[in-house]
C-alpha cells in the first residue's frame, strides 16, 4: 500500500518526524454549574485541540491558544496575567488533575516553586517541567524591554518559543498584536511553514498539508493557478460548536474544489474531516486567531475566506479580518454585526415590520437589574456576540437576577448583555435558509417539542412543524424572506421564532450555517452547505436547480444527547444554556414512530410498560392529569410523591404514593435504583432544581431510565409510546426518502 503523502514509501516505513505534535483536551465544566472538575480516569472532556510545531515549547503554546479559552498561550490572558493566586490554591491545583492546572503551573514558577517542589505535588513528569519553566523565564527575560527596545535574537527565541503576537503585545506593553505583527515583520521575523511530510525530508512529500513555525525555509508548495479560498474550521469541539459545522466546512470544501477553486482549510482540530489531509487542496493546522489566519491568508494570497460554516470562532474574527484587508465572502461581516447589535437588529426588524420580545441592553449590572424591573419578570439575560447559550439565564425574580447576572457579564467582557421579555408557553421554531442576495428559499422549518426557554441545542425538533397551520407557517415564510433580503444574507441563515397568542416573534438571526443545517439537509435530500459555498462565490440558486422550498412527506424528529452522567454533582435541566453533546434523528411515515427511534438512538428508549413516576411544579398539575390517564390506559402503574399523588387521585387517576427523599425510605430513588421506575417525568420547580430533583435526574441519568423534563416532551413520548405499542418498527436507508418531498 503506497503512502499518500511521499507517493514512494509503503505504508509498512517507519514515520520519521522533525516536529513535535501536542494533544491538549477541550473542557466545558462552566456549563455544568457544581460538577467536580477533578480529572480522572472517567472521561470529562468534550473535545480537543492539536498543534504542530518544531519544537515542544512552540506546539504546546499554540495547542493552549487553540482552545479558545481566553489563553494567548502559556501567560497572557485568560489565567495569565500577573495577579499571583494565594499559595494554598497554588499548591491545591497543583496536587489535584484540574482543567486549570497547567496555569498554575506557571503561577508555581511565579512564586519561586522549584522543578523539584512542582514535581513532588503534581507528579508531571519532570521534562515537561523544566521546558515550561524556561517558557516563563523567557517571558521574565521580555518583560525587560518595551517593543521597541526588545533585542532582536531574543524577540526571535519568543516567536520560536511558541510566544504569540497577542501574547507579546500583553508582556512589551504594546497597543495590540497588530503593532507587535509589523514591528517583528520590519526586523525579518516572519512566518514560516513546513511540510507534514512523516519522513523528515527524506522524500518529497506531495500533500500541502502545513504546520507554522519561525525558522529559515518556507515550504509552501506553488497553487495550481485557480483562484483560492479560505475555509475557516471551528477549532476544538466544544458544547455548541461541534461536528455539525465541521459537516459544513467540508462540504463547502467539496462543492468548491469541484467549482474549480483551490481551497485551503484552517482547523486545528484533529477529530475533524476537514483536518484530514486529502478533504481540500491545501491544509494548515493552526489556532484559529486573527494572526495566524492573516500570515496564511497573505502568504497563500487567498481570494477570499469564508467565515459562515465553522460557528462563532471564524465569526468572531470576521470584522477584524475585513479590517485587516481580508475579502470575507458570502454575508458581510456588517451584517453579522447588524444581527448581533440589539440597536441595529431593532431597526432592522422595524423595517421590515415584524415583532421581537420587548428588551434592552446594558452594560453594567445596575443597568441590566433596573432594564428587568422595567419589562418585568421572568426575563431572559444573555450576553451577545455567543454560541451555545453561554451565561444565558431565564430568571423569575430580582434574587435569581442578582445571582447570576455576574455571569452574564463575565462571558464577554466589554460586550452588551441583552435583556428580553420572556415568553412563557411559546411554541419555538428554528428556521434555516439560503440565499444568494436576491432569491431566498427556506431549506426547513423545525418545530422545538419543547416550549420556547429551552436552548435550540438541546430542544427536540420535528420537521416539518406538527402543531402549527397554514396561515402561520406563511407568515413564518415571509418573515424570513424579509429578513434575509433586509440582511443582504448570501450563503446560510437560521431564525429563531416564537408564537404566542397566535403572534410571531422573532427571536435572532444568524447570518451563518446552523448546526440544524446537517440535519434539514438529509431531511429534504439537498446538500444545503454545498449550494451555500457556491453562492457565495457568485453562483445563482436559479443555475443551481434550487428555488423552491422542499417539506418532507415523513417525519424528521431532532433529539439531543447529553453528558450528564460524565458529571456527578452538575444541575441537570434544560435551559437557554445548551448542555448536550451531541445529537440523533429519527425519521419515519408515522410522527411517533419517528421521536421513538430518536428516543431509542440517544438512549434510553421509551419503555413499553412498567412503572411511571410523575412529579410536577405546581403550574403542571392541571395539564399533568390526562397525560397520566392515558399512561394508566396503556397499562403504566403511576408512583407520585404528595402534592402531585393528590392531583391525580382527586381526578380519577390511580396513583401510587412514594416517600419524597427525605421522608424516609424505600424513596424514589431507591425505586430508580431497584429497577422498579421506567419512565420519569418531571418538571422544574425553578430555574435551578430543588435538591431532590437533582438526585432523582442524577439517579435516571446514572440507571439509564428515559427523563422527561416537560411536560411537552412527556406528551411526545406518550404519542411515541402509543406508535410502539400499536405499529411495527420498520427501518429504511436514507436513500429510500430521497425525493419523498412536497415542492411548496
Amino acid at each position: 500500500i503506497p503512502n499518500d503523502i511521499t507517493k514512494k514509501t509503503p505504508a509498512s516505513f517507519e514515520p520519521s518526524l522533525d516536529y513535535v505534535v501536542v494533544k491538549w483536551p477541550r473542557w466545558a465544566f462552566e456549563k455544568f454549574p457544581g460538577a467536580d472538575t477533578t480529572l480522572t480516569s472517567a472521561m470529562k472532556s468534550v473535545g480537543e485541540a492539536m498543534a504542530i510545531g518544531r519544537t515542544f515549547k512552540e506546539s504546546f503554546q499554540k495547542a493552549l491558544r487553540s482552545l479558545e479559552v481566553g489563553a494567548f498561550g502559556f501567560g497572557g490572558g485568560k489565567l495569565g496575567g500577573d495577579e499571583l493566586p494565594d499559595d494554598k490554591t497554588i499548591r491545591s491545583k497543583l496536587a489535584t488533575p484540574n482543567n486549570e492546572r497547567v496555569f498554575y503551573l506557571r503561577y508555581a514558577f511565579m512564586a519561586g516553586y522549584t522543578v523539584e517542589q512542582i514535581f513532588d505535588l503534581s507528579k508531571i513528569d519532570p521534562w515537561f517541567l523544566t521546558q515550561l519553566k524556561e517558557i516563563y523565564e523567557l517571558e521574565v527575560e521580555l518583560k525587560r524591554y518595551n517593543l521597541k527596545a526588545v533585542p532582536l535574537p531574543l524577540l526571535r527565541r519568543a516567536k520560536q518559543a511558541g510566544f504569540s503576537d497577542a501574547q507579546l503585545a500583553v508582556i512589551l506593553k504594546a497597543p495590540d498584536l497588530f503593532a507587535v505583527r509589523t514591528a517583528r515583520k520590519e526586523r525579518g521575523v516572519g512566518t514560516t511553514y513546513r511540510l507534514v511530510d512523516t519522513c523528515a525530508a527524506e522524500f518529497e512529500a506531495f500533500t500541502p498539508y502545513y504546520y507554522s513555525s519561525y525558522g529559515d525555509e518556507n515550504e509552501i508548495l506553488p497553487g495550481k493557478g485557480k483562484k483560492k479560498i479560505m475555509i475557516l474550521g471551528g477549532g476544538p469541539n466544544r458544547i455548541g460548536q461541534g461536528i455539525e459545522f465541521d459537516y459544513c466546512c467540508v462540504h463547502a470544501s467539496f462543492a468548491l474544489r469541484e467549482a474549480g477553486f483551490e481551497t485551503v482549510m484552517v482547523n486545528s482540530n484533529p477529530e475533524t474531516v476537514s483536518t484530514d489531509y486529502d478533504t481540500s487542496d491545501r491544509l494548515y493546522f493552526e489556532p484559529l486567531t486573527l494572526e495566524d489566519v492573516l500570515e496564511i491568508y497573505e502568504q497563500e494570497q487567498c481570494s477570499g475566506v469564508i467565515v459562515q460554516f465553522g460557528g462563532q470562532t471564524p465569526l468572531n474574527l470576521a470584522t477584524a479580518l475585513k479590517k485587516a484587508g481580508v475579502n470575507v465572502i458570502g454575508t458581510s461581516p456588517e451584517s453579522i454585526e447588524a444581527a448581533e447589535d440589539r440597536r441595529l437588529f431593532s431597526a432592522i426588524l422595524e423595517e421590515t415590520n415584524l415583532m421581537s420580545p420587548a428588551h434592552r441592553t446594558a452594560m453594567s449590572e445596575a443597568d441590566a437589574l433596573k432594564a428587568a424591573h422595567d419589562l418585568g419578570f421572568p426575563v431572559l439575560l444573555r450576553p451577545s456576540f455567543v454560541l451555545g447559550g453561554r451565561g444565558m439565564f431565564i430568571v423569575y425574580s430580582e434574587d435569581e437576577f442578582k445571582a447570576v447576572v455576574r455571569q452574564a457579564f463575565d462571558v464577554m467582557p466589554d460586550k452588551p448583555v441583552l435583556i428580553d421579555k420572556f415568553l412563557e408557553d411559546a411554541i419555538e421554531l428554528d428556521v434555516d435558509c439560503i440565499s444568494d442576495g436576491t432569491t431566498t428559499v427556506i431549506g426547513g422549518m423545525l418545530e422545538h417539542i419543547e416550549f420556547a426557554g429551552v436552548h435550540s441545542g438541546d430542544a427536540a425538533m420535528v420537521m416539518p412543524p406538527h402543531t402549527l397551520g397554514k396561515a402561520m407557517l406563511d407568515t413564518v415564510r415571509a418573515a424570513s424572506h424579509a429578513l434575509a433580503k433586509a440582511l443582504k444574507v448570501v450563503g446560510l441563515m437560521n431564525v429563531q421564532f416564537a408564537i404566542k397568542d397566535n403572534q410571531l416573534y422573532v427571536l435572532e438571526v444568524n447570518p451563518r450555517a446552523s448546526r440544524t443545517v446537517p440535519f434539514v439537509a438529509k431531511a429534504i435530500g439537498v446538500p444545503l452547505a454545498k449550494l451555500a459555498a457556491r453562492v457565495m462565490t457568485g453562483s445563482k440558486l436559479a443555475d443551481l436547480g434550487f428555488t423552491r422550498e422542499l417539506t418532507p412527506k415523513h417525519w424528521c424528529v431532532k433529539e439531543a444527547v447529553f453528558p450528564f452522567a460524565r458529571f456527578p454533582g452538575a444541575t441537570i435541566v434544560l435551559s437557554p444554556e445548551m448542555r448536550s453533546t451531541g445529537e440523533v434523528m429519527g425519521i419515519d411515515a408515522d410522527l411517533g414512530i419517528a421521536f421513538a427511534k430518536a428516543q431509542a438512538a440517544a438512549k434510553p428508549g421509551l419503555p413499553t410498560s412498567g412503572n411511571v413516576f410523575l412529579s410536577v411544579k405546581d403550574s403542571d398539575k392541571p395539564r399533568v392529569v390526562d397525560i397520566a390517564r392515558q399512561l394508566v390506559a396503556l397499562g403504566f402503574n403511576i408512583y407520585s410523591t404528595g402534592g402531585t399523588v393528590k392531583v391525580l387521585a382527586d381526578n380519577g387517576v390511580p396513583v401510587h404514593h412514594v416517600a419524597k427523599i427525605d421522608e424516609g425510605r424505600p424513596n424514589t430513588v431507591d425505586m430508580i435504583k431497584n429497577g422498579q421506575i421506567q419512565l420519569i417525568i418531571n418538571t422544574p420547580a425553578g430555574q435551578i432544581p430543588r435538591q431532590d430533583e437533582n438526585k432523582i435526574r442524577a439517579a435516571a441519568y446514572a440507571h439509564s431510565v428515559c427523563i422527561m423534563t416537560t411536560l411537552t416532551g412527556a406528551r411526545a413520548a406518550l404519542r411515541g409510546i402509543k406508535a410502539l405499542k400499536s405499529e411495527q418498527l420498520g427501518v429504511k436507508p436514507i436513500q429510500g426518502y430521497k425525493g419523498n418531498v412536497v415542492t411548496i
